[in-house]
């Protein structure tokens, strides 16, 4: 495939050698010194596009992707309060989007681990429940779109939480997510289960930006030539 990359940082470069071991071509890459490339014509000389940029930005870049009529992965964080605009513009005009918070595949089966045991859990009420997430200092949003997804889920399995609050909270429907920024850590989450006899926690570890960019180029090779809205679950096979 001819994949253009909207960003072109760590993430960027990381997509770029994992693309290109897998024989695919690297058309197109969009940064703060080459914007004045990002344009349809550039776009639609591509296969795909994958967009990992800022909060403030990544609404617009994926739109200016499906208004080229090109498929989209996005794994953009930060801009989910404008999910609904993309999602419409995507079914209006017959685009091809995906969006992850992770594109790990050992996340994602983390994410699957997560709601299984917060179903399990959930009768427990002696147990309390919490989120922690480690990234390195350049990260720019906290908590993480990983631990956001992680929580949301624990909301969704346990009624009796009813929102999530990033810091430490005692009031017993709040979810608490403790965000800490250090370097050179590629990224940590936790869920922890307390009571006072025990504890149950799962945790995921990544060492390093390999196994994001690999998802990243998994799902912009199951996009191609496909229409709609995805998730990594669909690139996964995970029912």
């Amino acid at each position: 495939m001819k994949i253009a990359l909207v960003g072109y940082g760590k993430m960027g470069k990381t997509i770029e050698s994992i693309a290109l071991q897998r024989g695919h071509t690297i058309d197109l890459k969009i940064d703060i010194d080459s914007i004045d490339a990002f344009t349809k014509d550039n776009l639609q000389a591509c296969d795909v596009a994958i967009e990992f940029t800022g909060p403030q930005s990544a609404k617009e870049n994926i739109l200016s992707c499906l208004k080229a009529s090109i498929p989209v992965i996005s794994g953009s964080t930060g801009w989910l309060h404008n999910w609904s605009e993309v999602e419409q513009y995507c079914k209006d005009n017959n685009g091809s989007f995906l969006y992850a918070s992770n594109f790990s595949v050992g996340v994602n089966i983390f994410f699957e681990i997560n709601k299984k045991l917060a179903r399990l859990m959930n009768p427990h009420t002696d147990y309390e429940v919490g989120i922690e997430e480690l990234h390195h200092t350049q990260k720019k949003d906290a908590p993480s779109g990983t631990a956001i997804t992680l929580a949301e889920q624990i909301l969704q399995a346990i009624p009796r939480k009813h929102t999530w609050i990033n810091q430490a909270s005692a009031q017993p429907d709040e979810l608490t997510i403790i965000s800490k920024r250090e370097d050179p850590a590629a990224g940590t989450h936790r869920i922890k289960y307390s009571s006072a006899v025990d504890d149950i926690e799962i945790i995921h570890t990544a060492h390093n930006r390999l196994g994001f960019a690999l998802g990243a180029v998994l799902a912009a090779e199951y996009m191609f030539n496909k229409k709609g809205i995805f998730t990594m679950k669909d690139v996964l096979n995970i029912s």
